[in-house]
């Protein structure tokens, strides 16, 4: 079985920037990667400083080629399984069957958007049904917008979208919006339909509007949906490590759980880091494994130079 100082399970940004940093520090690093990352859908990226409308699968093939150029190993699989082993160390079995030996592990398996059940909307999603106006916003700014409300905290996600469009149309089953709510909607001008969605209108490839179960269509260019987000944190939760009451996994600021050795970085703990924030995690979760590593490597110093030397 083989045997890494870290190997990190998930491929994308917060992976693979820690795989990088790790890499560079001369730690054996493997990187399992399921290659099913959560913007593939996306045609671009944005917001990432001097990698602004880059394809998503682009900045992964370069920041893969760099690990590599580093010495790290890339493996495509998922795993299926961590246990820990009786001398502080985990074991990583992948699907294929195979087993894999860390000293320390990161998990950056992300997460993953649970959509209304909404007809057409998951066919569209990426495209011209968004969740990020800070990724898409200004890609359909002063087009005729939508917001599918009747969630905790969408009242207020329209309010953000307002900002990038005159012409905003929030989708609310009816008897929800308060009096409050209603009043700051009116003053800027949001228009308010009430009623259950039935289905997107979708015409040459192209989302035209929104019918409502009256039959009648809002027409709309754009729609942004505020999805639930379910981390994919089962293998991590497997290990005994910690949730908030969310579900969530805690961790301090560096990434560390609660379990001694294991690290998360990413939108599998963070539900709001864009591909430049995980990344940025993924730095900080490498600087404090490799740490962790070297006092690991100075207590078996240490523990080598006082052990009794045989005589001759």
């Amino acid at each position: 079985m083989n045997t890494y100082d870290v190997v990190v399970i998930g491929g994308g940004a917060a992976g693979l920037s820690a795989a990088l940093v790790l890499s560079r520090a001369r730690r054996t690093v493997l990187v399992v990667d399921a290659g099913a990352p959560r913007n593939a859908p996306a045609a671009h990226m944005h917001g990432y400083l001097s990698r602004d409308g880059l394809p998503p699968g682009e900045l992964l093939a370069a920041g893969r080629d760099e690990v590599k150029g580093y010495g790290g190993e890339i493996v495509a699989g998922v795993v299926t399984g961590l246990s820990r082993e009786g001398h502080g160390g985990f074991t990583a079995v992948l699907a294929s069957g195979q087993r894999v030996s860390a000293r320390r592990l990161l998990v950056t398996t992300g997460l993953r958007d649970e959509l209304p059940d909404v007809p057409g909307l998951g066919d569209r999603w990426a495209r011209d049904v968004l969740h990020c106006p800070y990724c898409h916003g200004h890609e359909v700014r002063d087009r005729r917008l939508g917001v599918l409300g009747g969630t905790p905290g969408a009242v207020r996600y329209a309010q953000i979208v307002r900002q990038w469009t005159h012409d905003l149309v929030y989708f609310t089953p009816p008897g929800i919006l308060t009096g409050t709510e209603r009043a700051e909607m009116t003053a800027r001008a949001i228009g308010v339909v009430e009623g259950a969605v039935q289905e997107l209108v979708v015409e040459d490839d192209r989302l035209r509007g929104v019918r409502m179960d009256d039959g009648h269509v809002v027409r709309r260019d754009a729609l942004f949906v505020p999805p639930r987000f379910v981390p994919n944190n089962d293998l991590v939760v497997g290990l005994g490590c910690d949730v908030d009451p969310d579900g969530w996994i805690t961790a301090d600021r560096t990434g560390l759980t609660s379990v001694p050795g294991v690290w998360v970085a990413g939108n599998v703990v963070d539900p709001r880091a864009q591909v430049i924030t995980a990344a940025g995690q993924g730095s900080a979760a490498a600087i404090a494994l490799n740490a962790d590593l070297v006092d690991d490597d100075v207590r078996s110093a240490v523990c080598d130079h006082n052990r009794p030397k045989e005589t001759p």
